[in-house]
C-alpha cells in the first residue's frame, strides 16, 4: 500500500493559512498572507519535504487546488517546481467543483475517506498532500496520513486556519528528521507512533536523593 504524505508550512501557533502571498487566501478576514516570505534561505529544500510533488501523485483540497491552478501553469517552463507540479497526476477533493482545468487533474468522488483508502490501495507512487488544511484534518482524524512534513516558521499569527483543530484524533508521533534554517525555520518530519500513553510524575518512585531531601525537611534540618 502506498503512503499518504502531508507537507505544510505553519506558524509557531499552528496557523497554516496563506503563507505564499497577501491575496492568497483572505478567508475569514485573514490579513497576514505571505507571512513565510521573509524567512526563506538556501538550506530550505522543498523537494526533500515533498513540496514539489516530485515522483508522487498529488492529493489536494479545493482551495489549495484553485490557488495552484491559478499560478503554476503560468510559470516559466524551465521552473523545476512548475514542471513537476504541472506534470503530476492530481486528485482533488471537493464538494462544489464540477470541472477541473489543470492538466492531469481528477475529482475524488463520494466520501473522501473511502476515496483516499481506495487510492492508497492502488499501485503507483506515494500520494503527496500540500497545504489543504481542511483535508489534512479530515484524513488525520481517519488515521490515513503516514507522514507529516511540517515547516514551523518563527512567527505567531494569532488567528487563521490551523493545522490541527478540535476534531483532531489524539495520537503520538515520532520525529524521524529535523533541520533548522539560518532564519529559524524548523523543518521536521514525523510519522504516526500509535496511541498516546499517559503517565504521571507523581507516581514515579522517588530517587535516593529525593528521599534524603524529604527526610531533612521532615526533621527540620533542611
Amino acid at each position: 500500500m502506498r503512503k499518504l504524505i502531508a507537507s505544510t508550512f505553519a506558524s509557531l501557533d499552528g496557523i497554516m493559512q496563506a503563507p505564499g502571498g497577501p491575496e492568497e487566501e483572505p478567508t475569514g478576514g485573514f490579513t497576514l498572507g505571505g507571512w513565510s516570505f521573509n524567512y526563506w534561505d538556501g538550506s530550505m529544500d522543498a523537494s526533500a519535504s515533498g513540496f514539489d510533488g516530485k515522483d508522487r501523485e498529488l492529493v489536494l483540497g479545493r482551495r489549495t487546488y484553485q490557488i495552484f491552478e491559478a499560478y503554476w501553469p503560468y510559470q516559466p517552463h524551465d521552473d523545476p517546481i512548475a514542471k513537476t507540479l504541472n506534470a503530476a497526476k492530481k486528485h482533488v477533493a471537493s464538494r462544489t467543483l464540477t470541472r477541473l482545468h489543470w492538466n492531469n487533474s481528477t475529482l475524488l468522488h463520494g466520501d473522501v475517506v473511502s476515496a483516499i483508502n481506495a487510492l492508497k490501495a492502488q499501485p503507483g507512487p506515494d500520494l503527496q498532500m500540500i497545504g489543504s488544511g481542511n483535508l489534512i484534518q479530515t484524513l488525520q482524524a481517519a488515521s490515513l496520513i503516514d507522514e507529516y512534513n511540517v515547516w514551523t516558521f518563527p512567527v505567531v499569527l494569532g488567528r487563521g486556519k490551523r493545522l490541527f483543530g478540535e476534531a483532531a484524533k489524539p495520537s503520538a508521533l515520532r520525529l524521524v528528521r529535523s533541520q533548522v534554517s539560518t532564519t529559524g525555520v524548523v523543518m521536521t518530519t514525523y510519522v504516526p507512533s500509535g496511541d498516546i500513553v499517559p503517565g504521571s510524575f507523581a507516581s514515579a518512585e522517588p530517587s535516593e536523593k529525593e528521599l534524603a531531601r524529604r527526610e531533612k525537611m521532615a526533621s527540620g534540618t533542611w
